[in-house]
């Protein structure tokens, strides 16, 4: 089950974050955000892409200048997560066309939307990138 999933720039700042079926308090995220994001921007491209830290096994992968860093229970399969990433990503730059930092931040909302086309509770419903676009072009189609 995937706990939470974070998008982050090379500097390190967070761009998106996203947490299932975790009672952690702001502090908390925070401090658990500071570790994850430090140990991947130190990692190098060699390193293998997930590692154990705390009681989850993150998984992340580098696009452009954005990592995407996901944490899920020891129970999960890290190539389905890496897997996951790409498709979401793939989904991203079928919406934006070429997916940026500045696309995540200007429409934080719309990720969220196709993350939650995605996820339900932490679980992978959908990979089906038609799927997935369909309700999010029927919104923009009512918001015009």
């Amino acid at each position: 089950m995937i706990k939470f999933l974070l998008m982050v720039n090379k500097q390190g700042q967070t761009r998106l974050a996203k947490y299932f079926a975790e009672f952690l308090s702001t502090d908390e995220r925070r401090a658990l955000e500071g570790e994850v994001v430090r140990k991947c921007l130190s990692r190098t491209d060699k390193q293998c892409s997930f590692y154990e830290h705390r009681q989850y096994k993150i998984v992340y992968r580098r696009y452009a200048s954005l990592f995407f860093m996901v944490g899920v229970d020891d129970d999960e399969n890290e190539l389905a997560t890496l897997e996951f990433i790409h498709c979401f990503v793939e989904v991203l730059d079928k919406h934006f066309g070429q997916v940026c930092e500045l696309d995540i931040m200007n429409e934080p909302e719309m990720v969220h939307y196709i993350l939650d086309e995605m996820l339900l509770c932490g679980q992978v419903v959908d990979t089906n990138k038609t799927n997935i676009l369909e309700p999010v072009q029927l919104l923009e189609q009512v918001q015009t």
